[in-house]
C-alpha cells in the first residue's frame, strides 16, 4: 500500500516504514492513502509496539475500489443498520463506541440468555445495538478479513487473530475498552505450552476479581475443534486451545443445535474445506471453569472468508477459482429474512458489481426487496435465484490491488 506522509511517499510492505509510521504518529502528522491522485486520509493507530493505518470513519467509500481500504455501501450489508447507533465513531481521532445488547456482567439469579444470533424480526431488532454476532463480523470487517484479493497469501489463524485484535483497539463498550474484555487465543504449539498458559492466566485475570453479588464476563473469539460430552453438560474445545476448555449447560447446548443447525450440518459436511468460528461471554468459577454464557457460529471457508449457505460458499469458491478480488457482505444483527449483498465484486468495470443471491422457497417479498435495492444501487447487480443453474460471474478487468 502506497502512501503519502507530508511530502515523503512510502510503500507500507518496505522496510523502514515501520518507523515512518511511528515518526508521523508521534509528531501528529495525518497520512494519506495514494489509491487516488489527491490521496485519502487516514490516521495511524498503535498496536502493541506496532503502528497501523486505518481508514477514517465514514471514508471507505472515498478509496478506489482495488483499495483494501475501500468500503461498499453500508446499505448493502448489516453494517447500515447499525452505523452510527450501536456504532458510534469520532471523526476526529478515529475512536469508536460501541453499544453491545449482551452484558459483560452476570449477576447472582440470573440465568444465562438464550445464545446470541437468533433470529429477530424488525420490531424487535432496532439496530441500536450489536449482537455478539453483530460485534464478530464488525470486527472481521474492520480487520479486512471479509476481503478476498487473489494475490494474497492464504491467511491462517496467525493472520486472523492478529487481524481481530487490531480491529479491537480504539474501541470501547460498556465503559472499558473493548480489547481489554477479549480473549483470542493464540496459535498453540506444545513447546510454548508453559508460556502460553501463562499469557492466558494473565490476561483472564480480571475474571478472578469480581465485585461482590456480581461476576465479570469476558468475550472469547476462537474456533471450534469439537463440542462434545462433558462429565457434567458439554464442553467446546477450541482448536488453539485444547488445554482450557469452554462449558455450557444442556439447556445452552440445546439452543445451539436448535439455532445453529443449518451451520453445523455444513460444518459436517465441509469438513477440512471450512472452519467454524465461534464468539462467546463467559465466566469462570472458583475451580477456574470457563462458563459459556451467550453464543454465536459463524462459518468461514479454507480462507476465513465467512458464508451462510451452501449456495453462498459454491459462488465464493468458484470466485476464487477464478481469482476475482470481492468483499463479503456481513449480516450484522440482520435477520435471514432480510436480503444483502452476499458479495461485491470491486474488479469489475466501470463500477463495482453487486452480487445477490435468493434461496430457495422465498416468496415475492423477498424478491421485490432485491430489486429495490437494486434499483437505489448506483453498483452493477449480479442475482442468481438458486432454483436455476449458476450463471456466469460478473465480467471483470483486473487493475493493479493496492494492498496493506
Amino acid at each position: 500500500m502506497k502512501i503519502r506522509i507530508d511530502k515523503t511517499e512510502i510503500d507500507t510492505l518496505d522496510d523502514g516504514s515501520q518507523e515512518a509510521l511511528k515518526n508521523a504518529y508521534m509528531q501528529k502528522i495525518r497520512p494519506y492513502c495514494l489509491c487516488r491522485p489527491n490521496g485519502v486520509a487516514m490516521y495511524i493507530a498503535k498496536v502493541n509496539n506496532s503502528y497501523i493505518l486505518k481508514r477514517m470513519p465514514n471514508s471507505g467509500g472515498n478509496h478506489s475500489p482495488d483499495c483494501m481500504s475501500y468500503e461498499p455501501p453500508h446499505e448493502l450489508s448489516g453494517l447500515g443498520e447499525v452505523l452510527g447507533q450501536a456504532i458510534q465513531e469520532n471523526e476526529d481521532n478515529g475512536s469508536v463506541s460501541l453499544k453491545l445488547d449482551f452484558s459483560l456482567t452476570k449477576r447472582g439469579g440470573r440465568n444465562a440468555p438464550v445464545p446470541t444470533g437468533k433470529e429477530h424480526d424488525s420490531v424487535k431488532t432496532d439496530g441500536k445495538k450489536l449482537t455478539l454476532r453483530g460485534l464478530l463480523h464488525y470486527l472481521y470487517e474492520q480487520g479486512k478479513l471479509n476481503y478476498y484479493v487473489p494475490t494474497n497469501k492464504m491467511p491462517n489463524w496467525v493472520h486472523v487473530r492478529k487481524q481481530l485484535l487490531s480491529a479491537s483497539t480504539d474501541k470501547s463498550a460498556k465503559q472499558q475498552e473493548l480489547i481489554k474484555t477479549i480473549y483470542i487465543p493464540e496459535t498453540f504449539n506444545l513447546d510454548y505450552k508453559r508460556e502460553i498458559t501463562a499469557r492466558r492466566n494473565k490476561q483472564l485475570a480480571p475474571l478472578s476479581n469480581s465485585a461482590p453479588g456480581s461476576q465479570q464476563l469476558m468475550i472469547v473469539i476462537a474456533e471450534v475443534k469439537s463440542i462434545e460430552k462433558a462429565r457434567f453438560d458439554y464442553k467446546i474445545i477450541a482448536k488453539h486451545c485444547p488445554d482450557y476448555h469452554f462449558f455450557l449447560n444442556e439447556d445452552i447446548h440445546k439452543r445451539i443445535n436448535k439455532r445453529f443447525q443449518a451451520e453445523l450440518e455444513l460444518w459436517d459436511m465441509l469438513g477440512d474445506r471450512s472452519h467454524l468460528m465461534f464468539i462467546a461471554t463467559f465466566m469462570q468459577s472458583a475451580t477456574g471453569m470457563a462458563i459459556i454464557q451467550d453464543i454465536s457460529l459463524m462459518l468461514v471457508n479454507k480462507h476465513w472468508i465467512p458464508f451462510e449457505s451452501q449456495y453462498e460458499y459454491q459462488v465464493i469458491e468458484e470466485m476464487i477459482v477464478q481469482e476475482r478480488q470481492f468483499i463479503k457482505g456481513l449480516r450484522y444483527n440482520l435477520p435471514t429474512s432480510k436480503p444483502l449483498a452476499t458479495l461485491v465484486a470491486v474488479d469489475t468495470i466501470p463500477k463495482p458489481t453487486a452480487m445477490y443471491i435468493i434461496p430457495p422457497f422465498e416468496g415475492d417479498t423477498y424478491r421485490q426487496s432485491i430489486d429495490q435495492m437494486i434499483d437505489q444501487s448506483d453498483y452493477a447487480s449480479w442475482v442468481w435465484d438458486v432454483e436455476n443453474p449458476l450463471p456466469d460471474l460478473p465480467g471483470n478487468q483486473i487493475t493493479e490491488v493496492v494492498q496493506d
